[in-house]
């Protein structure tokens, strides 16, 4: 019989396999800051942990002591006076929001299985796309993908009474919830029918789109935006969702989108003739929002020529319009001097040199624009032009037409009115690429250019969970073929059954996603046989918020994705719950992989669970006859064969890819030749590669 040191040595540290725990995350940090309110209570079950009350290694499960906090002592902390029971205050509350944000907190022992065959470019491709919960996705991507999201899209439904929203179970504790999703269902099940005799009719759409929307911020960039198509069903309660998630003083912008001109005559008495767009920033003093390019007329303005041949524009260093009185600003009321030879300007009084005041056009005072130290600042961009009318000087300033090498743009409105916003284009779209009617109410790609043109720039990531039928990664791959740009997207889509007497069935299309991924297919194509533009009937839908000037695609244009599905995990039930297996059943527990997975679908789990990313390439090698997966050469490298032995991992440690070691490394459990082998792992790779991390599943 082995002695405790002998077994502790053979335990390499495992992964844990199973999406973060937010709930203990919250926890930690509250701890860091106010200690005195965290307490420790015991865990129903029993089951004893180590010493720190902190569970298994081996085990998601509670020990018999876990951290949780006093929120009495908490809310007093955080209060300037004492509390004595529930204060009123503002907030947005329906029936089941607490068990919302249980859900959401809540780990899940899923993962995501690679699908080579449905992928375009596999393995060169960075754009992804997940099939499956939008759920059981964001909480999957939440370390992979944590603060690296630049822009979210998402057009969920809008609660009408007639559309289909997610069916979540909120029945289940944190520990329940973590086992159940280790187990198969159907997935395309996970949709029910939202009538307005529901008596729970506007909070089961709550408790839909609030745990989403938690998980989403949390993979938002500090200057990311997120995008919301609405209508006016909910509109008024996500606002007050985004509110309570993004922060009330992070809303940028509540836009419409004129998205049907003759109007809908259904409506009893008013034809609605918008959709509305949310905008929040997840930071607003850190967005970084994009303006529209300057149509050719306005672009026509700036007709004047400087020595280094830049193009400008002359407008007028007197305040117009609003607060342009002496009055307002007396501050900004001060002379101008003029050289009537030369046109020079000064700020000082000179001999001879004349005095030039901000005049209103009923001659009474009014202001500049620039205070004194900016005029000082930039004089040089300050012109003076004689106007002969009045006989009298006025001030302008040269407005350059490029800016930080890049062409100025102009704001967004908060109307979006183009005709290529139009519902009906968005239908025209994938009437054509399918030749059939295959979707309903698909979005226009002209709007989520434009959206994808606001919201993100060169080498961005793109998210939108509810991808219906892509039209978000079609506007990525058109953008990026327009302006040369290298943005990716993930895109996240249930396979939800289409009905049987819908064309899309009868054209062979049994689930929504089918479609969503035959359109990325067939519009990549499209994009790469035309040469990255247009054709002219798409022109003409061409928004003029967008530059039109042509910058032809590069031949490396991404138009593929890999597949990736939400599954149960790769990882048997022991896996996670190793003290629940008794003696006799105990060489039957000896593999905790599951039979029916594959190596890459492992490799796809221990990305996941490593936080690397899910697009970086993949290079498979033959090793001593094992298996070697090399992500982006030596991110992660992985070799989940059995009967390892020692001159493969000696050759794994003093592998090098440009002179650096390999930074994360993962074995089987049971993969080893012997005990033996498996104790000097971590002993080898220690001596040879010490700043690499081994890990084992």
């Amino acid at each position: 019989m082995k002695d405790e040191k002998h077994i502790k040595e053979l335990i390499m540290e495992k992964l844990k396999m199973h999406s973060p725990n937010l709930t203990e995350g919250n926890i930690d940090r509250i701890r860091e800051l106010f200690p005195g309110c965290v307490t420790e209570i015991k865990d129903e079950g029993g089951r004893m942990g180590d010493e720190k009350g902190e569970g298994s290694a081996f085990s998601p499960h509670p020990s018999s002591l876990r951290y949780a906090i006093d929120f009495d002592l908490l809310r007093q902390e955080l209060s300037g006076h004492i509390v004595e029971g529930p204060q009123e205050r503002y907030h947005l509350n329906w029936p089941g929001k607490r068990e919302a944000l249980v859900t959401a907190n809540a780990p899940i022992a899923k993962t995501l299985r690679p699908c080579r065959e449905e992928s375009v470019d596999f393995d060169t491709s960075k754009n992804l796309f997940i099939e499956g919960d939008n759920l059981d996705a964001l909480k999957l991507l939440q370390e992979t993908y944590l603060g690296k999201v630049k822009m979210i899209y998402i057009d969920p439904p809008y609660n009408t009474g007639n559309d289909f929203i997610y069916e979540d179970d909120f029945a289940e504790n944190a520990d329940e919830f973590l086992l159940r999703s280790n187990q198969k269902d159907e997935e395309g099940n996970r949709l029910i029918a939202n009538t307005e005799s529901n008596g729970r009719f506007h909070s089961d759409w709550l408790s839909m789109i609030y745990p989403r929307l938690k998980l989403a911020r949390n993979l938002l960039r500090d200057d990311g935006v997120i995008f919301i198509s609405i209508d006016d069903n909910e509109v008024h309660n996500l606002r007050k969702i985004c509110d309570e998630i993004f922060g009330e003083k992070n809303a940028i912008s509540a836009s419409l989108v004129l998205s049907n001109p003759r109007g809908r005559q259904s409506d009893t008495y008013v034809a609605t003739v918008h959709d509305l767009l949310l905008i929040y920033g997840k930071n607003i003093d850190a967005s970084n929002v994009n303006g529209m390019a300057l149509t050719e007329k306005q672009r026509m303005e700036f007709n004047f020529i400087d020595d280094n041949s830049e193009p400008y524009r002359l407008l007028g260093l007197r305040q117009r319009g609003a607060a342009s009185k002496r009055s307002d600003r007396p501050d900004m009321y001060f002379p101008v001097y003029v050289c009537p030879s030369s046109q020079n300007i000064s700020l000082e009084k000179k001999e001879g040199w004349l005095e030039v005041y901000p005049r209103k056009s009923d001659r009474s005072d009014g202001r500049w624009m620039w205070g004194k130290d900016k005029c000082n600042r930039d004089i040089i961009l300050l012109v003076a032009k004689l106007i002969e009318k009045r006989n009298e000087y006025d001030i302008f300033v040269k407005d350059y037409l490029n800016k930080s090498g890049s062409e100025r743009t102009r704001k967004y409105k908060s109307i979006w009115d183009s005709k290529g916003y139009n519902n009906q284009a968005g239908t025209l779209e994938v009437k054509s690429i399918f030749n059939g009617d295959v979707m309903s109410f698909p979005k226009p790609k002209q709007l989520l250019m434009d959206v994808c043109n606001m919201g993100s720039s060169d080498n961005d990531i793109i998210l939108d969970f509810f991808a219906g039928s892509a039209t978000t990664a079609h506007a990525v791959m058109q953008l990026n073929a327009e302006d040369g740009g290298n943005r990716k997207f993930i895109m996240v889509q249930l396979p939800e059954p289409c009905n049987e007497q819908s064309e899309a069935f009868k054209a062979g299309y049994k689930t929504i996603a089918e479609i969503s991924k035959e359109r990325i297919r067939r519009a990549g194509k499209k994009i790469k046989d035309n040469g990255g533009r247009m054709k002219d009937e798409e022109s003409t839908l061409f928004s003029d918020s967008y530059n039109s000037s042509f910058i032809p695609h590069p031949s490396s244009l991404d138009v593929g994705f890999r597949v990736l599905k939400v599954d149960s995990s790769n990882m048997a039930e022991v896996y996670y719950t190793p003290d629940a297996v008794n003696q006799g059943e105990l060489f039957n527990a000896v593999d905790n992989i599951k039979p029916d997975r594959k190596p890459e679908d492992l490799l796809f789990q221990v990305l996941l669970d490593a936080g690397v990313d899910l697009s970086l390439t993949i290079r498979k090698e033959t090793i001593q006859e094992k298996t070697v997966f090399f992500v982006d050469e030596n991110a992660l490298v992985a070799c989940f064969d059995t009967d390892v032995n020692e001159e493969l991992v000696r050759e794994l440690a003093q592998f090098r890819s440009y002179d650096m070691p390999i930074r994360k490394m993962v074995f089987r459990d049971n993969g080893f030749a012997s005990d033996a082998v498996k104790i000097n792992v971590e002993q080898i790779f220690r001596q040879l590669s010490p700043g690499t991390e081994v890990k084992s599943i």
